[in-house]
């Protein structure tokens, strides 16, 4: 077994962006920051730049598995990240993985939509994740669009995604950073009824894979 010099292991499974913006290479570089080390299981590829995504393929299962559990035998991995996992069977894929490692805490980004609007899985994907891999996560960190898919309110309010999605998930992490207000408001919901709003000035301009780097 490998030990990296005493940081914290994150498995992460995500998608890759050639544009180096969101996905695996954003994780990679929050986690630095934070003094952990990545190690990145691809679960899909995708064509995309710094303002939208136009196509994505999802790897097979067997080869996700396998980068996953080559890590699992060689580092002593402290917690896993998840993020574009772009179908229900990759969604079960995961699943499987995380069953047989149910002491690792997880942080859930169910990615299904680019900043600039493209897909990056169906409604279906977040269905399923909502229902097999947010029971078995700590934290999901949706942005508004996509806590209204996860929680099928096509014109919800925070709250009221957070209501339809904490008998789910332990902690629910709705960021704001898709809006247009001045402000950005990060809320954060647990199941024991406490709520904090996290507040911060919106920064000109508009950024690729801040969703990914928050989470």
């Amino acid at each position: 077994m490998n030990i990296y010099s005493s940081r914290p292991v994150v498995l992460c499974l995500s998608g890759h962006d050639p544009s180096g913006g969101a996905g695996l290479q954003a994780d990679i570089e929050a986690l630095l920051a934070q003094g952990c080390h990545a190690a990145p299981a691809v679960t899909a590829l995708t064509v995309q730049n710094t303002v939208n995504v136009s196509d994505f393929r999802v790897l097979d299962r067997e080869w996700v598995l396998a980068q996953a559990n080559a890590v699992l035998s060689d580092s002593e991995v402290t917690a896993v990240k998840l993020g574009m996992l772009g179908s229900t069977a990759m969604v079960d894929t995961v699943v499987e993985l995380l069953q047989a490692h149910p002491h690792l805490p997880v942080v859930c980004d169910p990615v299904l939509r680019a900043g600039g609007g493209g897909s990056l899985g169906k409604d279906e994907v977040g269905y399923a994740m909502r229902e097999r891999l947010l029971p078995l996560s700590l934290i999901a960190t949706p942005n508004l669009p996509e806590a209204r898919i996860l929680a099928e309110l096509p014109e919800g309010t925070a709250d009221e995604c957070a209501e339809k999605l904490l008998p789910f998930v332990k902690h629910l992490l709705i960021t704001g950073g898709h809006g247009d207000e001045h402000e950005v408001h990060n809320r954060l919901y647990s199941r024991d009824g406490t709520r904090q709003t996290f507040t911060c000035q919106r920064l000109p301009g508009s950024y690729h894979g801040s969703g990914c780097t928050l989470a």
